[in-house]
């Protein structure tokens, strides 16, 4: 028996018994399942069972209503008392508030465990719920589903006019008025009526994922749908809110400097120009063009071309070149075509390809391995200085992170940090499919509210998400006490991601873990950053934080008070020793301006560490 549900198959205590003897696996309030099953492919496989547990006066409605379960990418559509969402792990449960006067009907569905009877929305109602206003229920019916529910009502009403006259009334009964004359409409309308009439501006594009297609993302001219295929692999994209990208993909689209470079309009200029972005995923208008993309796949390594944490390979990259043309300018160029790969991030960036002689080129037309972030402008030429920093002192701590050196740059250019990135294969008969999926997209926050997020809700979304939630909640408090030992205030939420990996095969993702920390930086070095805060909130404060802030929140994410204050005096002791151990290259004791601002996040960082209790 792979479910087991308090109070229907098993006992509070006993679950709770054998969750500590790890023989369950503890979800949610009540729900648990066998530590040796697929639990993905359990809560799937029993997502109606689970619904009808969790919101017993709940019912079945939308597209759930016509499959009886949940759809393809995991959603499962309920209608009940309030609007709410509810994940677990790769299901979601979705509720919108019931009308006044709902019609159900009752339905039969089985699963391993048995048969069990669920109220679900009625035909007429069905119906009607497919042409709700700006609705993510309404979005779940495809065309398919529409013309099949109005061909039964028209069969059971004997006629267009009478089925129409039957669905107007339960809208009129709900002052579902809007909703009942554009299914009036639909009912009515002959044949001949619904050949569509294309608009040459609409868009068709093809979402590939490690170059095989998963889904189609269309733009009619005013809005975005999403409409998944039927890919091996387990489902990627979702589409949270009716009309707006995805946030996976959303989160994929670039800002900052290069948003201004490509000088692209609308997201729709974007994805129509780009072609290749992170997390391996590709997005054309044509099929065939996914065969002459390269596959990102890391076959040379950073650290056979680095001695002492600086890169010895060569550097093929763009560089200042005469004095009428700036470094930007020359970078900016790369991205003219469609080749060369998409990156997020304010940040300054390349895409590069490190081949098996050592040269860093540009990624164009070529695999994307490698990321290079030049020095900044304007009181910002340390940054890779301090990148490269705060990452060492992360790997004493600790902590997963990239391999990573500094890159001598030409024309005297400040030194650019290099790297590798940990999201792509890494051998040619590598099949395992990765994303890197931020915690805008997982949150469902626009890339421009990077900033609104907390560590609460991030705990939250990592409970039901992750495959080893206890570890990663863990992680996460050293995570969040590590940005603030260090002064980073740009830990926001596209600075924290989670790796998900589907085995070859798999209709689910067979690891759900926190990413390796990425983009650390001690921001407090830099100009009018002196009095920088954290940039996500820790029990309400981003600033004076002090041990007994991350107590409070471990409290608050479900981790044991005794594994939060180990685990931060691991952290505390192993940055301690990280950073008096440190050796900075000759490139950051050279009296530069990006040796001076190490020297000041060091001493920014043995304070932090003096003071906190």
């Amino acid at each position: 028996m792979p479910l087991h549900l308090v109070g229907e198959n098993i006992d509070k205590t006993r679950a709770f018994r054998q969750a500590e003897a790890g023989k369950l696996v503890h979800l949610m309030r009540g729900i648990y399942v066998d530590a040796d099953e697929d639990v993905d492919q359990t809560v799937r496989i029993h997502a109606v069972r689970i619904a009808k547990y969790l919101y017993p006066n709940a019912y079945l409605s939308a597209a759930s209503a016509v499959l009886l379960g949940p759809m393809r990418d995991g959603r499962l559509f309920l209608t009940g008392r309030r609007v709410q969402r509810q994940r677990i792990r790769t299901l979601e449960i979705i509720q919108n508030k019931a009308p006044d006067h709902p019609s159900v009907a009752q339905a039969v569905v089985g699963d391993d465990l048995g048969e069990l009877r669920v109220h679900v929305s009625s035909l007429r109602q069905r119906f009607l719920e497919a042409f709700r206003i700006r609705s993510e229920h309404a979005a779940s019916f495809d065309e398919t589903m529409k013309e099949g529910i109005s061909a039964r009502l028209i069969d059971e009403y004997g006629g267009a006019e009478a089925a129409a006259d039957a669905v107007f009334k339960l809208a009129r009964d709900n002052d579902w008025l809007d909703e009942g004359r554009a299914a009036d409409r639909f009912l009515k309308q002959k044949p001949a009526a619904r050949i569509a009439v294309t608009n040459q501006a609409a868009l068709d594009l093809i979402v590939a994922w490690h170059g095989a297609p998963i889904g189609n993302l269309m733009h009619d001219g005013f809005e975005w749908r999403w409409r998944a295929a039927n890919p091996d692999g387990p489902p990627l994209v979702r589409q949270s809110t009716p009309g707006r990208l995805p946030p996976f993909i959303e989160s994929l689209l670039p800002e900052g400097w290069l948003n201004r470079v490509l000088n692209s309009p609308d997201e729709r200029v974007e994805l129509r120009t780009g072609k290749r972005y992170m997390s391996n995923i590709t997005i054309v208008e044509r099929a065939a063009e996914l065969a002459d993309l390269p596959a990102d796949i890391l076959l040379t390594r950073l650290n056979s071309f680095a001695t002492d944490h600086i890169f010895t390979g060569a550097y093929a990259g763009p560089g200042r070149g005469d004095i009428q043309d700036s470094f930007e300018q020359n970078l900016a160029r790369m991205f003219a075509t469609g080749a060369t790969p998409r990156l997020s991030g304010v940040q300054i960036k390349a895409p590069m390809f490190l081949d098996a002689d050592g040269t860093l080129m540009p990624a164009t037309g070529k695999p994307f391995t490698h990321i290079l972030k030049p020095a900044g402008t304007s009181g910002f030429e340390a940054l890779p200085a301090i990148e490269w920093q705060s990452m060492e002192l992360a790997r004493a701590a600790g902590f997963t992170v990239p391999e990573i050196a500094l890159v001598a740059m030409p024309d005297g250019m400040p030194a650019a940090l290099v790297v590798e990135r940990f999201d792509i294969r890494t051998s040619l008969d590598d099949r395992r499919c990765l994303a890197l999926e931020d915690m805008t997209s997982v949150l469902g926050v626009r890339a421009e509210d990077k900033y609104t997020g907390t560590m609460e809700r991030i705990a939250g979304a990592l409970r039901t998400l992750s495959t080893d939630a206890d570890a990663d909640l863990l992680l996460l408090l050293r995570r969040a006490l590590f940005a603030w030992l260090i002064a980073d205030g740009d830990m926001h939420l596209k600075n924290m991601a989670v790796l998900k990996i589907a085995e070859p095969r798999r209709r689910d993702f067979s690891s759900v873990r926190m990413a390796p920390l990425y983009d650390a930086v001690t921001t407090r070095v830099f100009p009018n950053l002196q009095h920088d805060r954290m940039a996500l909130k820790i029990t309400g404060k981003d600033e004076r934080l002090k041990r007994a802030d991350f107590k409070r929140f471990a409290s608050t994410a479900g981790i044991p008070a005794v594994a939060a204050d180990a685990a931060m005096d691991q952290l505390v002791a192993a940055l301690r020793r990280g950073l008096e151990q440190l050796a900075p290259p000759p490139r950051l004791t050279d009296g530069s301006v990006g040796a001076e601002r190490a020297a000041v996040m060091r001493e920014i960082v043995g304070e932090r560490l003096r003071t906190f209790d």
